[in-house]
């Protein structure tokens, strides 16, 4: 079969001048997503890549069959408990979305048996079990659907949910009275992720987003009103703060933070008052990262407050919100007593989760996530004059994987008990109920997996040196079979950026590689945040440069230390991680044999230097201001993907994006891969995949995300393993 040549986009030069540089681009034209040019193009993309990947079908068929028969179609969540109702999830063979389901639970909530979830199984109905929401019905009438966020009322009458049914990430707020099953008429437009709802179930509070996709609007909505009489109670009109919101503990207030991730400023809202305001603790001209927890301490309304003042691995103090209000003058910001130290050796999480019997603190040590748990009484005797803690001296639970990950899934204020979930690289995720006043773990489910034996695999960490001597981790997983010899073809995987990490997680996917004798390895470069705030700190602005070289160091670590042949290596990452790739595509294509791009970042300065655009004026954090800053700007264009294109020998690159993505557009990497054409010099194919139904994550439902996954691991595996 003979490959059709690649399509020939149009060039129509436009010039963009900014601290006395200008660049001319060519393929800007592409940006309008509503011209048929662009469309027929963007078609003839998905022509060209369908011819190049054609050979591949055998093992992208083979690979996606593996993961379906691997995977338990027909599965279930652990039910929760949530006043007098157990909530659960069930999965249906055949079905791509989940099904809610809840059944009513039968005893008084005050008894750690009382919280024992009913024992579900597939295809048998509970008593009394009640199908709340079906997705799967919901999702029928559209090419694409995805929930944005969901709420049932205290006692159990009321469902809000937020979806979107074209991959944009506008959603559409929604009510249903779950006694009659009954949608509400109003409907609320174009609103962003998360729904709350007052304890009363009589108002819904949510956000809406600018033209730039900012979230900058909270709102009101009583239920049975329409939405033009909706009561707007906040507006952030800076355009690098963004808005988000979240429930206290005792779900009676509702906890508001704007800023970035440098700084916020942080407010509370009564939801118990419909007529309440939001109520300002920590503004914004403090300069401090910080989260509020409500909590009560001897029957008086306190606050326990992680923040950065004490050093940027955050610390956790404990004041009122009168102390906070008093300080409006004051020239320090005095956020009460530590109850937490300050650790350079360990990150505490953004915010503690408060309940009656202690408080849970979830913080990242050895790399691992954890959760410790802080006795009342420590902080009553904080409170009275004695000294902090370290966290890593608080007691938590004991698991025996080394390299593991553990969040708190559930915590009900009152309950004797909270629920976690476990997952390591080899160990499928697990739930466990955990009693406050014996932590000792209760397994309630591991997530079954078919044809899958932990005993065949291996997870081993271990360290690369970057050009300035950082030690950079690495996690490298194989199969049991394979020996360190150097000839072995390998997945390197990374991301690096936002402080977001690459934590111990269980993959099915991930085992059609190993089973291959394909090692995979996660790069956990700085820009991330798996050794803390300064290993994020060390990867963004001016050092943004650090994640690129951090990259190639653990490539050339697997090649010396015998996990892989220099000859047989490809590279995977996506979004911020697609930059991550354009700039290693640029900097060393030699090392690399095919490159999987995903909703690639690549034309970063572009996007930056526009603020109404998503991705702008909220990442200056993140990325620099390369509009007031020169220093930025020329840093930024020095690394730019798209900019940086030179004439090399590429390897085979496939960029995956989609055409409704409203955090990366579709754009770049349609701009990026005819520039990399016209400087290939080898041979390998470069092609443009894009998702025409999809958004940042690609297309909706199990199946179709199963068939990306398969995909880009016949791409990268029929590179590497010839």
């Amino acid at each position: 079969m003979t490959t059709p040549s690649p399509p020939l986009a149009k060039k129509i030069p436009t010039q963009r001048t900014r601290h006395g540089d200008t660049f001319c681009d060519p393929y800007e034209w592409m940006r309008d997503k509503d011209d048929p040019q662009v469309l027929e193009h963007l078609a003839a993309e998905n022509a060209y890549t369908e011819a190049v990947a054609a050979e591949q079908e055998p093992l992208r068929s083979a690979i996606y069959a593996e993961i379906k028969r691997r995977t338990v179609e027909t599965d279930l969540s652990v039910p929760a408990r949530r006043g007098s109702w157990w909530y659960f999830l069930r999965t249906i063979e055949g079905e791509q979305h989940p099904v809610f389901c809840r059944v009513p639970a039968s005893a008084e909530a005050s008894s750690l048996s009382a919280w024992t979830p009913p024992e579900v199984t597939a295809g048998e109905t509970l008593p009394g079990e009640e199908t709340y929401f079906n997705t799967n019905a919901e999702a029928s009438a559209h090419p694409f659907y995805s929930l944005g966020g969901m709420a049932v009322s205290e006692d159990g009458t009321l469902l809000a949910y937020v979806e979107d049914t074209s991959g944009d990430e506008h959603f559409t707020l929604r009510l249903r009275n779950l006694q009659t099953g009954q949608a509400l008429p109003e409907s609320v437009e174009n609103v962003h992720y998360g729904v709350h709802l007052s304890p009363d179930g009589k108002r819904a509070y949510y956000l809406t987003a600018d033209a730039a996709w900012r979230p900058h609007r909270l709102w009101q909505h009583t239920v049975g009103t329409p939405a033009t009489q909706d009561r707007l109670l906040l507006e952030i009109t800076d355009v690098t703060q963004w808005l988000g919101a979240g429930l206290s503990a005792d779900r009676r207030q509702l906890v508001i933070e704007s800023g970035n991730s440098e700084w916020n400023a942080t407010r509370l809202l009564d939801l118990t008052d419909p007529a309440a305001e939001p109520q300002l603790l920590v503004p914004a001209e403090r300069r401090v990262l910080n989260s509020v927890a409500p909590c009560e301490v001897d029957g008086e309304a306190m606050l326990l407050i992680t923040h950065n003042q004490q050093g940027p691995n955050n610390a956790v103090s404990l004041t009122t919100a009168e102390a906070l209000l008093g300080q409006a003058g004051s020239d320090q910001l005095d956020l009460g007593p530590t109850v937490i130290q300050h650790d350079d050796a360990v990150k505490l999480d953004d915010s503690v989760i408060v309940t009656a019997a202690q408080v849970l603190v979830e913080a990242r040590i050895s790399a691992n996530p954890s959760v410790r748990m802080l006795s009342w009484d420590t902080v009553r005797q904080v409170r009275d004059g004695a000294a902090g803690v370290k966290a890593a001296s608080l007691p938590g639970p004991v698991f025996e994987d080394t390299m593991h990950t553990i969040s708190v899934e559930q915590a009900s204020y009152d309950a004797p008990l909270f629920r976690v979930r476990y997952s390591s690289w080899l160990v499928p995720d697990r739930i466990y109920d955990i009693p406050h006043q014996d932590p000792v773990p209760i397994l309630r489910r591991e997530t079954p997996v078919n044809d899958y034996h932990r005993e065949d695999y291996r997870a081993v960490r271990e360290w690369a040196t970057a050009p300035d001597g950082t030690e950079v981790p690495v996690t490298v997983l194989h199969h049991k079979d394979l020996r360190r010899d150097g000839t072995h073809p390998a997945v390197i995987y990374g991301y690096g950026s936002y402080e977001i990490s690459n934590d111990p997680g269980f993959a099915v996917p991930r085992l059609s590689l190993l089973d291959r004798g394909i090692v995979y390895a996660i790069a956990h470069v700085r820009g991330g945040g798996e050794l803390g705030r300064l290993w994020y700190q060390n990867g963004k602005k001016l050092h943004k440069k650090n994640t690129f070289t951090d990259f190639l160091a653990v490539t050339d670590h697997l090649v010396d230390s015998g996990w892989a042949d220099a000859t047989r290596l490809a590279a995977m990452g996506g979004s911020a991680g697609g930059l991550l790739m354009g700039a290693v595509a640029n900097l060393a294509p030699e090392k690399y044999r095919a490159i999987v791009a995903q909703v690639p970042f690549v034309d970063s300065l572009t996007t930056i230097l526009d603020p109404e655009m998503p991705l702008s004026a909220g990442e200056w954090e993140e990325w620099g201001n390369p509009i007031e800053d020169p220093e930025v700007y020329r840093y930024m264009k020095s690394y730019s993907p798209y900019e940086n294109v030179r004439p090399a020998r590429y390897p085979a690159i496939a960029a995956v994006t989609s055409l409704h993505d409203t955090r990366v557009m579709y754009v770049e990497p349609a701009k990026w891969v005819p520039v990399l054409r016209e400087h290939q010099l080898g041979q390998a194919p470069i092609v443009l995949k894009t998702e025409l139904d999809g958004g940042h994550g690609g297309a909706s439902g199990r199946y179709e995300k199963w068939k990306d996954r398969a995909w880009d691991y016949a791409w990268v595996a029929s590179f590497i393993s010839a």
